[in-house]
């Protein structure tokens, strides 16, 4: 059965219209992966913003152990010895302080979208 050309026309510009949509859904298709490096007993970055999903890598690049601790209990990674590293990931949207359980000067920020 043929299709008219008005018909045809308009399945074509249906389809267009939905374009735009599958976009805004298909936009974050995997979470992504962020460093902090933790060195002279301070993180870097100290404040790091995230989408809820994405994973946090913690690198102990100091001669003593430390830990990433969420002063809300929403993570904490454990102890990192030196040159190890450990990953958390940020499960929900918020702001979250986190602190070295070991030397509680050492503090920083995950804001997770």
């Amino acid at each position: 059965m043929p299709i008219s050309r008005r018909r045809s026309l308009k399945l074509a510009l249906t389809g267009l219209a939905a374009l735009p949509l599958l976009a805004v859904s298909s936009g974050r298709a995997r979470a992504a992966t962020h460093n902090v490096q933790i060195q002279g007993f301070a993180f870097s970055p100290a404040a790091l913003s995230v989408a809820a999903g994405d994973t946090v890598v913690f690198t102990n690049g100091d001669g003593a152990p430390h830990t990433a601790t969420a002063a809300d209990g929403a993570f904490d990674t454990g102890r990192i010895n030196p040159g190890a590293s450990a990953q958390i990931t940020v499960s929900a949207a918020g702001s979250f302080a986190y602190r070295c359980r070991f030397h509680p000067n050492m503090t920083g920020t995950i804001n997770a979208a």
